[in-house]
């Protein structure tokens, strides 16, 4: 088959359309023919040399693809050949076949562009993981989502209006965060011009924070929060190696804590299969029903994977980039 193989680690040149080995089902596995495939900012770290995959993975990029299944590894009964899905990879989406476990399967919502159903398993894992199974955001309470304008950003936007949360975004322009406003935030934060702990100051603080930037933002953001706010850091866009203010933390009764996907057990608490199951009961029938749509700012043909990365090094994009591999 073809992949997306890195020829060294740099800028958007190293990707190349290649020949590579055909992946094989293993037991609890499916082969996926893939349509599409999700591109994300641990793409561009990996690119980088800065986020190595899992030992177990497949070092092609790609954390999210949609397709047709076309084959069945030993014990999976519950999907079938020719089932449209989409699912979360460890890595192995920018090429024309991956193999992965059954359990990180979502069914493609009828009447679902395939396409844009590729940007969604990350998103969808990571918001749900984070927000509602780590952090517990409930109906009332103020979120902050920093980069607002990612795909990410867009949609959790969307995921905590549906819980009936309040929303509070970050994003480098008054467009990007105009478009955050039409999606339900109502705090909409410049971070080059404003300060956005003295706004969330004025709105008493948040009671949940999902944080993108790692170190740069992580004194600011235990200000930021409201009594027993949760810090979640899922990106390290802002470094790696901060200062932590424990007395701030403690006068707030606050929780920090940092999560991410990709290294988690494929089995048991905790795992992609426990996300997957409980994004597929509880958050699927919304994006079904159109309640939460995938935003797409940019699809593009697999061999221009080079100007997908640049768009997301500029900061180009409002929403997800996704790479097509096949009509």
């Amino acid at each position: 088959m073809h992949a997306i193989e890195l020829n060294g680690f740099g800028g958007p040149e190293v990707l190349e359309w290649t020949v590579t080995v055909d992946p094989e089902p293993g037991p609890g596995e499916v082969l996926i023919e893939v349509v599409a495939a999700g591109v994300n900012r641990a793409d561009v770290m990996q690119r980088r040399g800065l986020y190595p995959p899992p030992a177990d993975a497949s070092s092609v990029l790609g954390l999210e693809c949609s397709g047709t299944i076309v084959g069945l590894g030993p014990g999976v009964a519950d999907w079938q050949v020719g089932d449209q899905v989409c699912a979360l990879l460890a890595g192995g989406g920018y090429a024309q076949f991956v193999a992965v476990p059954a359990t990180q399967l979502l069914p493609i919502p009828q009447g679902m562009d395939p396409v844009a159903a590729a940007g969604l398993p990350e998103v969808a894992a990571t918001v749900w993981s984070n927000l509602v199974m780590t952090a517990g955001l409930r109906s009332g309470q103020l979120v902050l989502i920093h980069g607002g304008g990612g795909g990410i950003g867009t949609h959790a936007i969307q995921v905590a209006r549906g819980l009936g949360a309040r929303v509070a975004v970050t994003a480098g322009s008054d467009e990007k965060l105009a478009k955050c406003g039409e999606l339900g935030a109502e705090i909409l934060i410049n971070y080059r011009t404003e300060d956005f702990v003295a706004v969330l100051a004025d709105a008493g603080g948040a009671d949940v924070i999902l944080d993108n930037m790692g170190a740069k933002y992580l004194e600011r953001n235990v200000e930021a929060l409201a009594a027993h706010g949760r810090l979640v850091v899922i990106g390290m866009q802002g470094g790696v190696s901060g200062t932590l203010n424990l007395a701030a933390l403690l006068g707030k009764w606050g929780t920090v804590q940092a999560t991410n996907v990709r290294n988690r057990p494929q089995q048991g608490p905790g795992s992609k299969a426990e996300i997957v199951a409980a994004v597929r009961a509880q958050l699927w029938p919304r994006v079904a029903a159109g309640e939460i749509v995938p935003v797409i700012s940019a699809e593009l043909p697999i061999a221009e994977a080079g100007r997908a990365h640049e768009l997301l090094d500029d900061s180009q994009t409002f929403g997800k980039v996704v790479l097509r591999v096949r009509d």
